[in-house]
């Protein structure tokens, strides 16, 4: 199995572990457990049910419910894990418990699941299918705007009348000589404060 479609085991293993989940729990209330408790009472010799067997199976069922509840758990998160998209997950997860319900409700409860039931469930799945897709295009197109815009700084000026600098291609001392004629710009010059001097006296 490649990595690319271990997610998609996973997710499905989780759903169906979900479904086992309900029916066992299911199990630990419903009239059937005691029926099954009287028939293995009466293979143990007993002639009346007996109650502690029957709290036994019942015990026993509420256990497998918390065991099936960790595993789902488990299988859930390590197709979170390898998936690209954790709506994909969910949808799959939902799909396949959803259609695992149904056939162990129709096996083991003798449930006739009505088309209003089939309709509702048909429902669910498009919504989630239509909500991931929607979810996805929000991801990419979240991806294309978050990319980082670049800068340049060739050609920055420090003063409005400093020349252009070409530090690229001078390298180090391009740059060097670009800081020392920013600093020669900033000194006063000699002849122009002497000349100032005369003009007052």
């Amino acid at each position: 199995m490649s990595s690319s479609t271990q997610w998609l085991f996973y997710a499905i293993a989780s759903g169906g572990c979900a479904a086992l989940n309900g029916v066992f729990a299911k199990l630990t209330t419903t009239q059937l457990t005691t029926t099954w408790a009287t028939g293995i009472s009466h293979l143990f010799g007993f002639d009346e049910p007996s109650r502690f067997i029957e709290l036994l199976v019942r015990g026993f069922f509420f256990l497998m419910n918390l065991a099936f509840n960790a595993v789902m758990w488990g299988l859930f998160t390590r197709a979170l894990t390898l998936a690209s998209s954790t709506v994909r997950v969910s949808i799959i997860n939902t799909s396949a418990n959803f259609m695992l319900t149904a056939v162990l409700g129709a096996v083991i409860f003798r449930e006739s699941l009505p088309g209003l039931w089939w309709l509702g469930a048909s429902l669910l799945v498009a919504g989630s299918v239509i909500i991931g897709r929607r979810e996805e295009g929000k991801e990419v197109t979240g991806t294309a705007r978050s990319k980082p815009t670049v800068v340049s700084t060739d050609g920055f000026r420090d003063e409005p009348d400093a020349p252009l600098a070409d530090v690229s291609m001078g390298g180090e001392h391009g740059g060097e000589r670009y800081n020392d004629s920013i600093e020669l710009e900033r000194k006063p010059k000699k002849g122009s404060n002497e000349q100032a001097e005369a003009d007052e006296l």
